[in-house]
């Protein structure tokens, strides 16, 4: 019969899944809403600028 608790002992994590995961909490991810509201900010701070 199958000891799962011994087996779980064995287990150990994919190394690939927790650099994985370290990448994507770790990245800015910048979404299209985020690039719009830089452009008018930009566009906002130039306007002003020329006055």
């Amino acid at each position: 019969m199958i000891n799962f608790e011994e087996e779980l002992s064995h287990f150990k994590p994919s190394l690939e899944v927790e650099e994985v995961e370290d990448a994507i909490v770790d990245s800015d991810l910048t979404d299209m809403a985020d690039i719009m509201m830089a452009l008018v900010r930009e566009g906002s701070e130039k306007k002003r600028s020329n006055e």
